[in-house]
């Protein structure tokens, strides 16, 4: 059996204005790090032996995975869409959307919708291509949506949707 595995489903190219930003300063602080990296491999090389040299491994482990977000990020960069403006309609769920739900128990869940390259899922971002977020878009105060989870579906009612940056919950005074 070979190993060719056929290549992930293209994610959509939206990101807010926030998270393209990120990516640009994250694109900019890895040519120094890079260059820290190359003269660190440099003086590993000229110590003799590679082979059994573990300094220059480990550079030369660190400087592949450099390239590879390096060369990641100039092929995705050009290719977002940055949606800077919020919806018409600020009752509906779009992307940029921070959404407070509800749970059949009563428990509250706080998401907001943003691209696939600034997911992070301890501040509660999902990816617009996700299930949760692609049940949500378009939906209105009040609205039921019903997702389907792997512990089977789910139900939550939409109870707020906000524009623009927010405070986190945990910096709310």
């Amino acid at each position: 059996m070979g190993r060719w595995r056929p290549p992930p489903p293209k994610s959509s190219p939206y990101i807010t204005a926030e998270g393209f930003d990120r990516l640009q300063a994250e694109l900019a602080a890895l040519w120094p790090h890079r260059r820290e990296v190359t003269k660190h491999l440099a003086a590993a090389a000229a110590e003799g032996d590679r082979s059994e040299n573990a300094e220059y491994i480990y550079r030369k482990k660190e400087l592949r995975g450099i390239d590879r977000r390096i060369r990641y990020l100039q092929k995705r960069l050009p290719l977002l869409q940055v949606v800077r403006d919020a919806p018409g309609d600020r009752e509906r769920v779009f992307f940029g959307a921070h959404v407070v739900l509800e749970d059949e128990d009563g428990a509250e869940l706080r998401l907001r919708i943003v691209g696939a390259d600034e997911i992070e899922p301890g501040r509660n971002h999902i990816s617009v291509d996700s299930p949760m977020a692609r049940a949500l878009l378009n939906r209105g105060l009040d609205d039921e949506v019903r997702v389907l989870t792997p512990e089977g579906e789910r139900r939550y009612y939409v109870i707020a949707v906000h524009y623009g940056n927010l405070p986190e919950p945990d910096d709310a005074p």
